[in-house]
């Protein structure tokens, strides 16, 4: 059976579990406004759902246990789910989550509020009756999440269970609390829950910086890592540090970069581990529906395709980008969220400078190598100056004699002459010819080199540039 099937079926079960806690709790007795408030309060909570990561779980926390425990110290009973359910389905339908997670979640908080509205109901309804119903909704809740990502992940049950257990109950029995106090608040002292807005804003706004703090803290990290390890390296370098980074922070997604190298583009695929492809690809990659997507929105763009959350960015000017990056979760897992777009934007700014300055490194020692060749070719240049100077010289004199004679009367002198000074080019012209092959040729240079043999007499070039033996 694959995993998404025995998820669908563990959402099943959980329906199961709640149609006989609601009919035990029945109805209730609520106030008209009660479901629609519940509700309303779910769907916004279910919203502004924060996503904190313990190594590599990721685990999503919101205020919808405060608000479904106030509830149950007005009222316990069925009403409670009804209204839960509504809120979590528009919430989820808003986020636009693939339907396996739409149809877990809705079965997750129809069990867990079903079961507490039971226990409260059983207890006596009150304060009493909900902190117990609360701690039945925790329970059987964190079982519910951590079953489902056990069976997504192919890991044990009891790991997950123990992991995160300490952080979700302190965050549970926060949240309850601060709902129990709204609720005893409403029905003794109306005016105090105004004494509530400005601290409940204030710690909301504490810890959504904290939230945010934390996030950028693990991104400069990992990016002060990466570069330590690509210090003084090539671009590639760079966008393998890049690639890493983005897979890390987004939970162990899967990366996708496309680098719009000088020689084409490369295309570099990975996970939080690192690199696990590299391949040169042609400008066809441009066509691709996850890169038109990108180049056409410019910045930082999330969604679901086929079921898995994406978020996608360019680098660099939208009309000539440095690098597109593809980062994608496994199928049916959560969204990437409000904190993680602008984590997403930390990190194309980042990316931006370090494949720009290793771009300007690449040019720089592309430069200094088209230099040297400079240097060689000019060098060389004058190395066979040096050499063919003295036939040069010969040939511009026979020129000009051949120019002077040209001009005057035609006579048998006048053409022996002009035979003369032919031949004393062709011998010029073979002689530069054959001081350039040297120059240009190390082991003929070398058998021009002075050595130990005895001086042997100047030869001369004949007609044919063949040299005479002396």
């Amino acid at each position: 059976m694959s995993p998404a099937r025995r998820v669908a079926l563990l959402g099943g079960a959980s329906l199961a579990l709640a149609l006989p806690a609601c009919a035990y709790a029945g109805w209730g007795s609520p106030a008209a406004w009660g479901p629609v408030a519940l509700a309303l309060a779910v769907a916004l909570s279910e919203v502004a759902v924060v996503h904190l990561a313990f190594g590599r779980q990721r685990w999503s926390f919101s205020c919808t246990d405060g608000a479904i425990g106030a509830a149950i110290v007005f009222a316990p009973g069925a009403w409670t789910v009804t209204a839960v359910v509504l809120g979590v389905l528009v919430a989820q339908l808003a986020r636009r989550q693939p339907r396996l997670k739409v149809w877990f979640n809705v079965a997750q908080f129809a069990a867990s509020t079903g079961v507490a509205a039971a226990f409260a109901h059983w207890v006596g309804g009150g304060l009493a009756g909900a902190c117990a119903g609360m701690g039945w909704f925790w329970l059987l809740n964190h079982t519910l999440v951590a079953g489902a990502v056990a069976m997504t992940s192919g890991r044990r049950l009891r790991g997950f269970l123990w992991a995160s257990a300490p952080m979700s109950a302190l965050h549970t029995a926060g949240n309850t609390s601060v709902g129990l106090l709204a609720a005893w608040l409403t029905l003794n002292a109306p005016l105090g829950l105004l004494g509530l807005v400005v601290p409940m804003a204030l710690l909301w706004w504490s810890y959504d910086q904290q939230t945010a703090r934390a996030a950028e803290a693990r991104l400069f990290a990992e990016l002060a890592r990466g570069q330590e390890r690509a210090t003084g390296q090539s671009i590639e370098a760079s966008a393998r540090v890049v690639l890493t980074a983005a897979a890390r922070l987004f939970g162990g997604a899967d990366v996708e970069l496309v680098l719009m190298g000088p020689d084409g583009p490369v295309r570099y695929a990975g996970d939080e581990y690192g690199v696990t492809t590299r391949e040169r690809v042609s400008s066809a990659v441009l066509d691709d529906g996850w890169v038109m997507r990108a180049l056409g929105s410019g910045g930082v763009t999330t969604g679901n395709d086929d079921g898995r959350p994406f978020c996608s960015a360019v680098l660099g000017e939208r009309d000539r980008p440095l690098a597109l990056l593809h980062a994608r979760r496994p199928r049916g897992s959560a969204g990437f969220g409000r904190r993680e777009v602008t984590l997403a934007e930390l990190l194309v700014g980042q990316a931006e400078s370090w494949l720009s300055v290793a771009d300007l490194t690449a040019s720089r020692d592309a430069a200094l190598d088209r230099a040297e060749a400079a240097d060689e070719a000019a060098k060389a240049l004058g190395d066979n100056g040096a050499n063919t100077a003295p036939s040069l010289s010969v040939l511009r004199q026979s020129a000009s004699r051949l120019a002077q004679l040209a001009a005057m009367p035609t006579g048998p002198a006048e053409v022996g002459e002009i035979v003369d000074e032919l031949h004393a080019v062709e011998r010029a012209v073979a002689s530069l010819l054959g001081a350039i092959a040297i120059a240009a040729d190390s082991d003929l240079r070398a058998l021009d080199a002075p050595g130990d043999e005895p001086a042997r007499a100047e030869p001369e070039w004949t007609t044919t540039g063949v040299l005479a033996e002396p």
